[in-house]
């Protein structure tokens, strides 16, 4: 517990080196490791990126390989998952609209049995665990029980998905702001500030949105967004799967539907997705034949290309769970 949350406290001066609060804290913490024969674990909070495993940072990377368990979402594709050490243990813990699943606090209570045990623990987030994510929450339950973790960020989707869309989410021209909403917000649940959300000069991103597109389209037409807005939805962004859908907001939700996509989908509003059709990359090399193919450097080996590549087909047959 030296590096714990105890230590901590201590370092930052909480309490005197004679206080009676500390000693008895001291001494439960003692007595706790003795009684479990072992150090307490800990659990890492990671970022998995939208998709595409060569956007994990290095930092992630370790953590997967370090984790005795991995406790993994709906989101996390295979390709990252598998750069997991062999011999981890895999649970997903994913949720599914209309379906049964994990609950939070399942996935609280899991998470503090696990660490109790000694257990190096991985809790893996598509995205960033922190921008819709619950991960606060599962560090609010952490934290109530004396559990060491740490944070790993991610590229989150709104950043990830924009990119590998040609969609510049800031430009001097179009857009000086951005603001992240969540798409669930219909109902009693639509808490949103429509009103900012409205304002010209910037990008709203929506997480989730898409079972709820018509309702978001509405509300900002309400507010004063002009029918002429541009807009895209990106499907599966940064997954070799990946499809966009770019239109005005009058048109978006037809094209949409006509298009088929299904979740997971990202809705960005604003006049930069027009720039989609311009600076389209990703789409533009896989019709190609796949840009990956073709060595850029003078070293395959080197060539970040290649290895983002040949990290995809790790899966083998693709990402079931996002079917």
């Amino acid at each position: 517990f030296f590096d714990g949350p105890l230590a901590a406290d201590v370092l930052s001066g909480r309490w005197a080196a004679d206080d009676a609060e500390l000693g008895a804290r001291i001494e439960e913490a003692l007595a706790a490791t003795a009684a479990s024969g072992k150090p307490q674990g800990e659990v890492v909070l990671v970022g998995a990126g939208p998709g595409d495993p060569g956007l994990l940072t290095l930092r992630a990377l370790r953590a997967l390989q370090n984790a005795d368990v991995v406790l993994y979402d709906r989101l996390v594709s295979d390709a990252v998952l598998d750069l997991a050490r062999r011999d981890a243990e895999r649970i997903y813990v994913g949720k599914t609209a209309g379906r049964a699943h994990v609950s939070q606090d399942e996935i609280n209570d899991l998470l503090v049995k696990l660490a109790k045990q000694g257990k190096r623990v991985c809790r893996l987030k598509g995205g960033d665990p922190f921008i819709f994510g619950r991960g606060g929450e599962e560090l609010e339950a952490l934290a109530a029980h004396g559990i060491r973790f740490e944070v790993v960020p991610g590229v989150t989707a709104a950043a990830g998905c924009a990119a590998y869309a040609g969609i510049p989410l800031t430009h001097r021209e179009y857009a000086q702001a951005l603001t992240l909403a969540t798409g669930h917000c219909k109902g009693e649940t639509d808490k949103l500030d429509w009103q900012l959300l409205a304002r010209p000069g910037q990008t709203a991103v929506f997480y989730m949105g898409l079972g709820h597109l018509e309702h978001i389209v509405a509300r900002l037409r309400e507010h004063g967004v002009p029918a002429s807005r541009a807009a895209a939805v990106i499907e599966q962004g940064t997954h070799p799967a990946q499809r966009v859908v770019s239109a005005t907001l009058e048109d978006l939700a037809t094209k949409v539907r006509e298009a088929g996509i299904a979740s997971p989908a990202l809705l960005i509003v604003g006049e930069v997705a027009r720039l989609h059709e311009t600076l389209q990359w990703f789409n533009v090399a896989r019709a190609a034949g796949d840009a990956h193919d073709a060595p850029r450097t003078g070293d395959p080996q080197r060539d970040p290309a290649r290895w983002d590549h040949s990290l995809w087909t790790l899966a083998g047959s693709g990402d079931q769970r996002l079917a």
